[in-house]
């Protein structure tokens, strides 16, 4: 496989996972619609930097001559699923949503390790937006955690 077909495959990875968390927090808003006016901008807000990523990371795959990934993972459909069935077991629960997100991203975390650790050569300037971005989803990562911790304190 070519260099650039290397890093267009791990870039495109990225775009699917980014696809993910974009459908996934629509979906969580979707959910929260009656219960949480503050989870809904955040998750309206992860949702759209997201949907930024994707479009930079898009632009990088074209740059390289592959063609850009615009669908979503298998995992990410699967996981939607389990959302699905599990939100229709618990309800609109805010720490049962929150804890789904919280799964999301650490798949997310994953697939950005993943791609910084294949064997896919990248220029200084793909790894900085790579390593840029995986810091942001790190930080909602963590967001969403302490959103959790925060109201399974509360119920207890």
């Amino acid at each position: 496989m070519a260099t650039n077909e290397k890093l267009a495959d791990a870039l495109n990875g990225l775009i699917e996972i980014n696809n993910d968390r974009v459908e996934g927090y629509q979906k969580a808003a979707a959910e929260t619609d009656t219960i949480d006016v503050d989870l809904q901008a955040i998750f309206h807000k992860m949702a759209a930097d997201s949907a930024k990523f994707s479009t930079e990371l898009t632009a990088e795959v074209v740059k390289l001559g592959g063609d850009p990934a615009d669908g979503t993972t298998n995992r990410g459909k699967i996981f939607r699923v389990w959302m699905d069935i599990k939100s229709a077991f618990t309800g609109k629960d805010r720490t049962a949503i929150l804890a789904s997100c919280e799964f999301g991203e650490d798949a997310a975390q994953r697939a950005y390790d993943d791609a910084l650790e294949s064997d896919a050569e990248m220029t200084a300037e793909v790894r900085q937006m790579v390593t840029s971005q995986k810091a942001d989803l790190k930080n909602a990562h963590d967001m969403i955690k302490k959103y959790r911790d925060l109201h399974e304190v509360v119920e207890a």
